[in-house]
């Protein structure tokens, strides 16, 4: 059922399409199962990307290059 892809949006989009289907409650049982494993490998693979970009964003690059990780309890001073 699941196809890899590689853009979050559209793999949020064929989660969403899951839950929407699941929720519906008309779902063959194996089917059903079926959907449930893909969308739980998508939430999975879809926080990994969004925990990434998180980290990514998070970063702080002064103009040497030195990289700076920002405080999420404290956004105004950067670590070091």
């Amino acid at each position: 059922m699941t196809t890899k892809k590689n853009n979050f949006e559209e793999e949020l989009v064929e989660l969403q399409t899951i839950v929407n289907n699941l929720e519906k409650g008309d779902v063959p049982l194996e089917d059903a199962l079926e959907q449930f494993q893909a969308g739980v490998k998508l939430s999975r693979d879809l926080n990994k990307k969004l925990t990434a970009a998180e980290e990514t964003v998070a970063k702080l690059i002064d103009s040497d290059g030195t990289e700076h990780k920002l405080d999420p309890n404290d956004a105004a001073a950067p670590e070091k």
